[in-house]
């Protein structure tokens, strides 16, 4: 599962840049027909409800390794299994959610629903460990060093995942609506309005910050130290805080209608290309006008200009030929699964474009999601003593590469960026593809780095012979590594954020947002398979696999080492995809300089 803090909302500049464009919501409307936005009357219940939202979710799972592992007697892999399925079904969830709210009943109702559900899961989980039938008896210490813990039955595992099916559809809906659904408590066409989003964007990211620490050392510590019924039930409780301050501000809030979802016109692109594939093209550059193509002026929430229209990806061109009978009197379209306007085209070669570089993001977020798995593996066993009496949680070191990105962030965007800019002359200091390779970069060092520890606590633990198996190693040797994930996030995460919203046009921002998750969701499911086929080919002869049940028989180094393998090769991947790739204010700037003449304004947006 990837650390909390990899999952940090979207850079708050590119938000702020996409709600320029935002028409005002007219749901909520005085007598005089102008609207009423719900403001600042409204945000303790929005951020309230957001602040325990996350509170709970974040503090439920950020131990959950160690949940797997000690109350269900699970194995590192089976753990890991479980955790990377489960991670890849709840990153792609949100594209789901969003359609949802989007086409049909709108963000509100969306987060009411998924709430709910989140609740569901919350109590079945909590119920878990309060009631003995419903997890794995527990297993003495001398049980533990034979492997003879029982493992979870059937019925154990059918209830987990059932609660796990639960949260899985409240992050689904949630995740991709709490942010824009504050947002449209303000009316950004007002210098009020428009205040009132800077502050709440500031108010967001802080509460935000302020509960991951929270989650990561107080909740964390009370399912380590205090017992996990209390672990489970005061993230439960603050869930159903947050339902109550959620509803309670029912009155106070703005309701934006859904207008339909940018998936469908993508899906419907492609169905028109199909099936005009048969008709042909004028060449580039070629002076046709018997050939027309659907060019509407685009409507909707967004104010925006049309793409123009370009020659990459030329196939999908053919979905917006109008044929006889495809258009009404009025310029409108008969079918959109017949004729797609050139808008959507340009949307989805947008989406096209970016799926190479998306691609080489899945192998960069396998080695960032280690830290929690198999690091949480290795703090098990080793000291985690500050002092005489105080243990460090293993779920709390994520805090270690939280701390790195909130000192790194300031640093680089305030005094490095500013340097880089006079030398460079690129207003973001470096670009967004270099800033991704970076990232690539420290997560193949931090494997190599997590690989050297890991002998080095594995070499320990065998020359010591402990009866628990711990290592005489301070768990403080995992820091090295998870600074370097920090910078990886800071660098590879927040880079293809940026680098997502910037490549796709304004009315597809919610989108980009989405494809984010889908590369966490992608490689929770390589992270998964890549540990399967680790733990079948490995340990024959006798010999146990690299992953085996007792860390210190198998080799964790070896597997680190596999993903140091694959992140050499995904970084020449990346440097190529990277080289041929065209930023799209270039491509646009290419396109209206050599624009074919098919009565078509190009519209230069920069």
């Amino acid at each position: 599962m990837p650390s909390p803090s990899s999952s940090s909302p979207m850079p708050e500049n590119d938000v702020r840049k996409a709600l320029d464009h935002h028409s005002p919501p007219s749901s909520l409307q005085s007598k005089s027909g102008e609207r009423k936005p719900g403001g600042w009357k409204s945000m303790p219940y929005v951020l309230g409800m957001e602040s325990f939202e996350r509170l709970a979710t974040i503090g439920l799972l950020a131990n959950f390794t160690v949940f797997l592992m000690t109350v269900f007697h699970m194995t590192q892999v089976s753990s890991s299994y479980l955790i990377y399925i489960w991670s890849g079904i709840g990153n792609f969830a949100p594209l789901i959610g969003a359609y949802i709210s989007d086409a049909h009943i709108g963000k509100f109702w969306v987060i009411a629903f998924a709430s709910f559900a989140s609740l569901i899961g919350m109590v079945m989980l909590t119920l878990i460990v309060a009631i003995p039938s419903l997890h794995p008896p527990p297993c003495t210490h001398q049980q533990a060093q034979l492997n003879q813990c029982q493992g979870p039955t059937t019925v154990h595992m059918g209830v987990l995942v059932l609660a796990l099916g639960f949260l899985t559809i409240g992050s689904g809906g949630i995740r991709p609506c709490s942010l824009p659904f504050g947002v449209d408590q303000f009316d950004p066409t007002t210098d009020e309005g428009k205040k009132g989003i800077n502050s709440f964007f500031n108010w967001y990211y802080t509460t935000f910050t302020i509960i991951l620490l929270i989650a990561l050392t107080l909740v964390v510590y009370i399912q380590d130290q205090v017992s996990w019924f209390w672990g489970f039930t005061i993230p439960t409780f603050l869930m159903v805080c947050s339902i109550v301050l959620y509803f309670v501000g029912t009155k106070m809030y703005v309701y934006v209608k859904p207008e339909g979802s940018i998936m469908s016109g993508i899906l419907q692109a492609f169905v028109a290309a199909f099936k005009k594939r048969k008709l042909k093209l004028p060449k580039a550059n070629e002076n046709v006008t018997e050939v027309k193509f659907h060019n509407p002026r685009s409507k909707g929430a967004y104010d925006v200009p049309n793409l123009p229209f370009t020659n990459q990806f030329r196939f999908l061109n053919k979905a917006a030929i109008i044929l006889d009978g495809e258009i009404t009197s009025d310029g409108s379209r008969i079918s959109p699964w017949r004729l797609a306007s050139v808008q959507q085209i340009e949307e989805v070669k947008c989406l096209l474009k970016v799926i190479p570089i998306l691609v080489s993001g899945i192998i960069c977020f396998i080695s960032i999601g280690q830290q929690g798995t198999f690091t949480i593996s290795q703090a098990l066993k080793m000291d985690r003593h500050l002092g005489p009496h105080f243990q460090i949680p293993p779920g709390s070191l994520a805090v270690i590469s939280m701390i790195t990105i909130g000192i790194w962030l300031p640093f680089y965007d305030r005094i490095l960026v500013p340097s880089l800019r006079k030398i460079t002359k690129i207003e973001t200091g470096i670009t967004l593809l270099q800033r991704i390779g970076i990232g690539i970069v420290f997560s193949i060092s931090s494997m190599v780095v997590a690989a050297m520890v890991e002998k080095m606590r594995r070499d320990s633990a065998t020359s010591h012979n402990k009866p628990d198996g711990v290592a005489p190693l301070s768990v403080l040797w995992l820091t090295p590594q998870l600074v370097l994930m920090g910078f990886a996030e800071a660098f590879g995460i927040l880079g293809q954020i940026e680098f997502f919203y910037k490549e796709f046009p304004e009315n597809m921002k919610s989108f980009a947002n989405s494809m984010f998750f889908v590369v966490i969701g992608m490689s929770s499911y390589a992270s998964g398979a890549l540990v399967m086929i680790i733990h079948k080919v490995t340990g024959k002869n006798g010999r146990p696999d690299w992953l085996t049940k007792n860390i210190n028989e198998g080799r964790v180094d070896y597997f680190y080492y596999v993903i140091v393998g694959l992140g050499v090769v995904n970084m020449v991947y990346f440097l190529v995809v990277a080289n041929r790739y065209q930023y799209k204010s270039k491509m646009e700037a290419i396109e209206c300089e050599s624009q074919i003449d098919v009565e078509l304004n190009c519209i230069k947006t920069n």
